[in-house]
């Protein structure tokens, strides 16, 4: 386990955002990234987390919806790594599996692409 400041994690989930191409970001609609300490107690080795209507999904009737949430957990991702190196790269995998689903790519194809 490493210890690290969420002013710190932020900042990886950050540099995890910047990973994305523009050209795929810019098709990101209408969803949030956030950071949160803990995962819900159901699963708490949980390091990420997508909420909401994946792009795939949404037709005429899509508006005026909350935002979809992205989901990093900072416990679990520190619990799970010894340097901040393993931090940065777990994070950005997390934040670019959470990212697949937005865009309606489900578990198995994001494990077969290397990001599960």
């Amino acid at each position: 386990m490493i210890e690290m400041t969420r002013e710190r994690f932020e900042d990886l989930v950050s540099d995890a955002l910047d990973l994305i191409p523009p050209e795929l970001t810019r098709l990101m609609d209408n969803v949030v990234v956030l950071v949160e300490d803990e995962p819900p107690p159901e699963d708490p080795e949980l390091l990420g987390l997508y909420e909401g209507i994946a792009l795939t999904d949404r037709g005429d009737w899509y508006a005026g919806v909350l935002p979809d949430r992205i989901t990093v957990f900072m416990g679990p991702t520190l619990r799970y790594c010894a340097e901040e190196d393993e931090v940065a790269h777990e994070v950005a995998t997390t934040v670019i599996h959470e990212i697949g689903h937005h865009y309606g790519i489900d578990d198995e194809r994001l494990h077969e692409l290397g990001w599960g």
